[in-house]
């Protein structure tokens, strides 16, 4: 039976763990959060010790959200605080902090007590700390009379400072009236009590201001204590003093200044007790008295004291031990000791320890009918007690739920319904202090959502894997299924995985992948589905790669790169030289499938590569290019010269030889030096060496030897082509041994260990040893101790390593050469350290200002330098993006990191992504590596602009309306506030008209423009907006369709071409004053190609959209012939043409092309000549509307030049020419330079003649490229005539004279039709 309750209560426990694992996680989904119900969460509370300024404001913080938003109460002393009868406490809007006026008469002390916070919805109520709001206190220091210390030399004597007490207790420092600290030493030094301790004084301590401090830090006030006086007796002036009063018979003396072994000064006696929490600093103390100084060694009884937390404080006697733990209790001894002896007090350490987590417990999110279990788990010593509340009651006398057991320090929920929500509050608490959290259970009943957005578009390359997301919530969770098609068959197998967010992987996508997923989330509640399209692309290969290549130099060489791609993906071909960018030199012409170098030289030499890119793939190939010299041509034959030969040593001395040679031939070239190079037989046998080089015109050198070296020579000959073999070596010459003349250098120290010394040098060469027997000796000491030079003497080595040194302490260094002969000189000394050890302590005070979207920075609190134990290299700052404030995504977290030299004590952190959260944390770098990171710091970056939408289309045309369609931001960087849309038509002449611009909701994806021209090219501006500003706008050109009537379209600029209103306007739209301007068309065309035919002619006239300067021709033949097209070239850039010799009542066709653009051409169009007429005619001479109408043109002729006689004679100008001068024509007003905008234009529909020579500049010249076509220019001859259409060629109003100007001029009408005008 026992086993079985055991086996039971098993299954339960499992049970409940299992349902705790499958508890609801709810996506950090903005919009999903604002809409779900959730308990009260404390997010911000001030601490529960919190010391206030009594001078200012008080700010009790409690900041607390939920859905619904909670509401605030407050309770002081245990009871109801009603904020409404105290008009000096205010509560913030929407939130709980509490304001009380203290600058305005309120006072702090009426204010102290323990306060505590209560945010409340109708899902529970969650409560802060017991906060304690205590008022600091700097009280002045009790007036006291201090009577002058008298002291013997070499006594001890201690300073008391008994500072006030304040809240929070003071900071002591001693200082003298200068304001200067008094100086401290193994000697003399300040207690932990604030008390200054001599442990024996000298005659220099003798003074009338010693003075004690007290720093009241929160307040900002130092107190100062009344001066001290110290007045010191030496012996020698005392016994001056007696000798003086005393006879020569009399004994006198006072004894010298006497030695005296240790006495502890503090603490007394031989014990002493010392408790301490854990994780605090535990501070052990003991100063002594005695002569000579006594000297502090602290251990620990039956241990060690614990590595990288120890640290040993002024002058070692203080012990610090940080972060300590239970571990660390035991008996600590101090040890003071000097020439005559020792003293020792042993301190008992016990560490309790005030409440802290094992498992703190968390939220829990369940469904209707689920299990689970809040755990509160807490240790201490001693060990905490444990107590539960339900929304702010003691669980005891909460309102009963059946669901809920209390099990200790577990709460088990069974079959929870959704008045099973609340908050529990779980109490940890002993003697030492105590610990309160809030969870919240949420129980929630919601109908499936999938938080994918419909319609997503996936792209993937074909072999790869696909990943379609479906995240989704509910409540219970939702079951996932996926479906492909709308109507096909539940997807299953293993060819797809199935991950437990919802997405469906496809491990290896195939093209025939492509198509539309359903996504369906059902639960009790409901069911919902999303469809999301997956498109495969072909991959993108290099079909033709690169190949080696070898080029002669100054030629010419190709690299090949033909690529396949898919043809919706855009690709971009980068190509560069040694993984870099091309050269910037025109010798370089990258074409569409190749790259081509011309004149080739030979810093053109290495690897090309080939690279294409698209949005979703990526492809390289290589290639390497050599460059040769070009064969040089005949020439005459030089080479590098003959060997010297016929070496001979003289004079030989201990130190120095001379050689001589002879030259051998220089073979056309002439020798321009001799290279001597000598062999050591006893120590480098067959190794050559360099010795010195003379001019080829010296066959005779003398050499410099060393000693114990066993040399041979030999010399090579040098000239401009190269260097001869070398000679036969010289006979042999042993040069006699000596003391070593140099040390080995390169010395250097650095340890490898925290505990050891690694001393390194460059050990001598053989020839440097000067004799048998080379050694070392290798000497060191410890810097700035007054220790004596340790030595040894090694041979065969260049490296010494010294084991037991103190960490990263700096050591006096020699090393010196020996052999059997004697020493060398004496070695200079270089500085060394012992080995590093990684630092102790992290960079505290951490701080981060965020200067824009981007850019932070951050600030420090340098480490003490003694705890880097090592070579500061400077501060390395982690930083990551924990999540995107806009999207609410988390992301894998990519660390980045900033290093910062030397002292360093800010940085500043660039590339940041706007409107996200960071964390981040700084250690400190030494030698030896990385300390320990600081706390992580979390900051948010603002607010910046958008990226441009993601794509903008526009379908749907209609004769008055447009549908556009448009993507959100990929990078939004913020909450997108709106759309700007701008858009504004296109006429004929690539002319902007009015521009109008709609300010769009940013939750919408479309806009449908109405009341729009028809047959009109648009051209779209779209950006995205947030608060910040607008982001970067992408365009598109639309054009609406032709009616079916065929009415021609209003010309933008042509008079009131544009409809008065082009859609509905909106209080958020408005039009910008029209403007206008050239813009180039999206592609080159030709259209509304039109014939007027007579006999045996007809004009060709059309409209063309593309770039300028195109040469245009004329194709045509005879209707329904299979006859080839006959071909005229149009002369100069016009757009009309005469087709000549026609035969008359004859069908033709006819196109328009544009030379240079292959298969660019106009539609075909058809016309007819007219019927051949009789040879009969009438003559127009005699017939009387002629004669009538030629009449009347000879009298206003008549009229015109008397006016003009008479107004000539008077000095005066003709009207028409004033009226020019005063104002130019509206037809050409040039640009305004003040405001850029264009002059007027006249309507088109008025069919006003133009004025001759309105379209000529105030110069009376014409630039050929601002003029339009004139016949004149097309070389048909200067008179006037008409050709045999009738139509009017050349000059139409007489000859007139020409003034100098730039290019081919014409001062007549640019086109038959203006000639035509102007002649009426």
């Amino acid at each position: 039976m026992m086993k079985k309750s055991i086996s039971a209560s098993k299954a339960s426990l499992v049970l409940f763990l299992c349902q705790m694992i499958f508890a609801l996680d709810v996506p950090l989904d903005s919009k999903l959060l604002e809409e779900l119900s959730q308990p009260p969460t404390i997010t911000q509370q001030s601490p529960k010790d919190y010391i206030v300024d009594p001078r200012e404001n008080i700010v009790i913080q409690c900041e607390a959200k939920g859905k619904p938003p909670p509401s605030f109460s407050w309770t002081r002393n245990g009871t109801h605080f009603d904020i409404d009868k105290d008009a000096q406490v205010t509560m913030k809007p929407n939130s709980g902090t509490l304001v009380i006026n203290i600058m305005n008469g309120g006072k702090a002390e009426a204010y102290e007590g323990v306060y505590q916070c209560t945010a409340r919805n109708e899902r529970g109520a969650a409560i802060s700390n017991n906060i304690v709001i205590r008022p600091s206190r700097s009280p002045l220091w009790t007036k006291e009379k201090l009577e002058p210390n008298q002291v013997r030399e070499g006594d001890s004597l201690v300073l008391h400072c008994r500072p006030p007490v304040g809240l929070p207790p003071p900071i002591i420092f001693w200082m003298d009236n200068a304001f200067q600290r008094l100086p401290q030493s193994e000697r003399v030094s300040q207690g932990l009590n604030g008390d200054l301790y001599f442990s024996n004084v000298q005659p220099e301590d003798t003074r009338e201001d010693y003075i004690c401090y007290a720093r009241f830090n929160h307040t900002q006030t130092i107190q100062q204590k009344q001066p001290i006086s110290v007045k010191v007796f030496s012996m020698d002036s005392l016994n001056d003093t007696i000798a003086a009063n005393l006879s020569d018979t009399d004994i006198y003396g006072v004894k010298p200044v006497t030695e005296r072994q240790p006495i502890l000064l503090t603490p007394t006696g031989s014990t002493s007790t010392k408790v301490e929490l854990r994780g605090n600093v535990l501070l052990l103390e003991c100063i002594a008295a005695g002569l000579p100084t006594p000297v502090i060694r602290w251990i620990k009884e039956g241990g060690e004291l614990p590595a990288n937390r120890t640290f040993f404080e002024n002058f070692k006697k203080t012990l610090k031990i940080i972060d300590v733990s239970e571990a660390d209790s035991g008996n600590y001894k101090c040890i003071a000791r000097n020439i005559l002896g020792s003293a020792h007090h042993v301190i008992s350490v016990t560490v309790k320890a005030a409440p802290y987590w094992i498992t703190a417990p968390r939220n829990l999110v369940l469904s209707p009918g689920e299990d689970g279990t809040l755990i509160c788990r807490a240790n201490g010593n001693p060990k905490p007690n444990i107590s539960w509340l339900a929304n702010g009651v003691p669980i005891a006398i909460a309102p009963e739920d059946p669901s809920r057991k209390v099990d200790g320090d577990t709460i088990i929920f069974s079959h929870v319904q959704e008045r099973s929500s609340a908050v529990y509050q779980c109490n940890a608490s002993n003697e030492y202090g105590y610990l309160l959290a809030n969870a919240f259970v949420n129980v929630l009943a919601e109908p499936p959502r999938i938080l994918t957005p419909a319609n997503k578009l996936y792209q993937v390359i074909a072999d790869s894997p696909a990943l379609l997301d479906c995240a989704y919530f509910g409540s219970p969770k939702p079951e996932i299924e996926w479906f492909k098609g709308v109507k096909g068959s539940i997807l299953r197998g293993d060819e797809y995985v199935f991950h437990d967010n919802g997405t469906l992987e496809i491990p290896v996508a195939q093209k025939d992948s492509t198509g539309t997923y359903t996504c369906v989330a059902r639960n009790e509640l409901g069911k919902i589905q999303n469809e999301v399209r997956l498109e495969v692309k072909d991959p993108t290969m290099i079909i033709k790669q690169p190949e080696y290549k070898v080029i002669q130099r100054y030629g010419q060489v190709s690299f090949e790169c033909i690529i396949k791609h898919d043809f919706t993906l855009l690709p971009t071909v980068i190509w560069l030289k040694d993984n870099d960018e091309l050269p910037d030199d025109e010798r370089f012409l990258v074409g569409k499938d190749n790259l081509t170098i011309m004149n080739v030289t030979d810093k053109d030499d290495g690897t090309y590569t080939c690279i294409v890119n698209t949005t979703l793939d990526s492809v390289s190939a290589s290639a390497v290019l050599t460059v040769v010299a070009a064969p040089p041509t005949p020439a005459i034959i030089y080479a590098q010269p003959n060997p010297p030969f016929d070496l001979e040593l003289t004079g030989q001395l201990e130190r120095s030889v001379e050689l001589s040679w002879i030259p051998g031939d220089e073979n056309n070239s002439p020798i321009t030096n001799f290279v001597i190079e000598y062999e050591d037989g006893l120590h480098e046998p067959g190794v050559w060496h360099y010795q010195t080089e003379v001019p080829g015109t010296q066959t005779t050198v003398q050499l410099k030897l060393s000693p114990y070296v066993n040399y041979s020579f030999r010399v090579i000959a040098v000239n401009e082509i190269g260097r001869s073999q070398p000679s036969e070596p010289s006979e042999q010459y042993l040069t006699k041994s000596a003391n070593p003349d140099e040390n080995p250098s390169n010395v250097q120290g650095i340890g490898s260990e925290p505990d050891n010394l690694v001393i390194t040098w460059e050990s001598l060469k053989g020839f440097q040893s000067n004799g048998p027997g080379l050694q070392y000796k290798v000497s060191w000491r410890q810097k700035d101790v007054d220790d004596e030079w340790t030595s040894v003497i090694v041979a065969n080595v260049s490296k010494y390593i010294v084991s037991g040194t103190p960490t990263f302490v700096p050591y006096e260094i020699k090393v010196q050469a020996l052999n059997d002969l004697g020493y060398a000189p004496e070695p200079s000394e270089v500085i060394g350290h012992s080995g590093e050890d990684l630092p102790m302590v992290a960079p505290g005070n951490v701080q981060v200002h965020v200067i824009n979207s981007t850019l932070a920075k951050v600030h420090w609190d340098p480490v003490p330098l003694k705890t880097v134990r090592g070579h500061l290299q400077g501060y390395k700052v982690y930083y990551w993006k924990v999540q995107s404030l806009s999207r609410r995504s988390r992301r894998h977290v990519e660390k980045k990191i900033l290093t910062f030299r030397g002292n360093k004590t800010f940085g500043m952190l660039p590339g940041l992504e706007p409107f996200s959260s960071y964390k981040l944390n700084v250690r400190v770098v030494n030698g030896k590596g990385e300390g320990p990171a600081s706390p992580d710091k979390v900051f948010k970056t603002p607010e910046g602009v958008p990226s441009s939408p993601s794509f903008l289309k526009i379908t749907n045309p209609t004769l008055d309306s447009l549908t556009l369609e448009w993507g959100s931001p990929t990078h939004p960087n913020g909450v997108l506030t709106s759309y700007i849309l701008k858009f504004q038509p296109i006429n004929n002449t690539h002319e902007l008209g009015p521009l109008v611009e709609i300010r769009i909701p940013a939750n919408e994806s479309s806009l449908i423009l109405k009341n729009l021209n028809y047959s009109t090219r648009y051209k779209f501006y779209f950006n995205a907006q947030t608060s910040v500003g607008s982001g970067s706008q992408i365009t598109e050109e639309a054009v609406t369709i032709m009616d079916e009537a065929g009415i021609l379209r209003p010309a933008v600029g042509a008079g009131k071409g544009y409809s008065e209103t082009l859609f509905a306007t909106s209080p958020v739209m408005h039009t910008v004053r029209p403007t206008f301007y050239k813009v180039q068309p999206l592609y080159p065309r030709i259209r509304n190609v039109t014939t007027a035919a007579a006999e045996t002619y007809a004009n060709i006239s059309w409209e063309y959209e593309g770039p300028d300067h195109a040469n245009f021709y004329v194709e045509y033949g005879v209707a329904g012939s299979k006859e080839d097209w006959k071909k005229e070239i149009v002369n100069g850039s016009r757009s009309f043409f005469v087709l000549k010799g026609l035969t008359p009542g004859t069908a033709y066709k006819v196109r328009v092309g544009a030379e240079g653009l292959s298969g660019f051409r106009s539609s075909e169009d058809v016309f007819e000549t007219g019927p051949a007429m009789a040879s009969r005619q009438v003559d127009i001479a005699t017939q009387g509307w002629f004669i009538g109408l030629m009449c009347a043109v000879a009298l206003l002729i008549l009229i015109l030049l008397i006016v003009c006689f008479i107004r000539r004679n008077k000095g005066g100008k003709y009207p028409v020419k004033e009226k020019e001068d005063a104002h130019a024509d509206p037809e050409i007003q040039p640009m305004k330079e003040d405001d850029g905008t264009f002059g007027e234009y006249s309507d088109a529909e008025d069919h006003k003649p133009l004025k001759k020579g309105s379209r000529t500049p105030s110069d009376r010249t014409v630039k050929k490229e601002d003029s339009d076509d004139s016949l004149v220019d097309y070389g048909e001859g200067v008179n006037g005539q008409f050709n045999e259409d009738g139509s009017f060629i050349g000059q139409y109003s007489g000859k007139k004279e020409k003034e100098p100007a730039e290019g081919n001029e014409s001062s007549e009408a640019p086109s038959p039709v203006n000639a035509m005008n102007s002649f009426v």
